[in-house]
């Protein structure tokens, strides 16, 4: 798998923002396919950093119903991946947030 298609996005959210200030946690969503291994040498080549530890999940997306056809639709189902850090190491993506 290519390492620039793994990680899709930052996944910024409250939560995330205050795992980030107590231990160095940065969460993004990624492509389905890519295991913890792959995840992490992408993380640690795009952006120069020692990963310490990765959590995936899969998060299934949400149903809902469009008011105007009243049809049931669903979001796609995606997935998360929580990285740790290694002591002393940061993502400046994020710094700004």
């Amino acid at each position: 798998m290519d390492i620039s298609n793994i990680i899709k996005a930052p996944h910024v959210t409250e939560k995330m923002t205050l795992q980030k200030g107590e231990s160095s946690s940065y969460c993004f969503n990624v492509d389905r396919r890519a295991t913890k291994v792959d995840i992490r040498s992408a993380v640690e080549t795009i952006f120069n950093v020692k990963v310490d530890k990765v959590q995936t999940m899969n998060v299934h997306g949400k149903s809902k119903i469009n008011p105007r056809t009243r049809r049931l639709s669903r979001a796609s189902n995606w997935k998360k991946a929580v990285v740790t850090l290694k002591k002393g190491d940061k993502i400046e993506l994020f710094e700004g947030v």
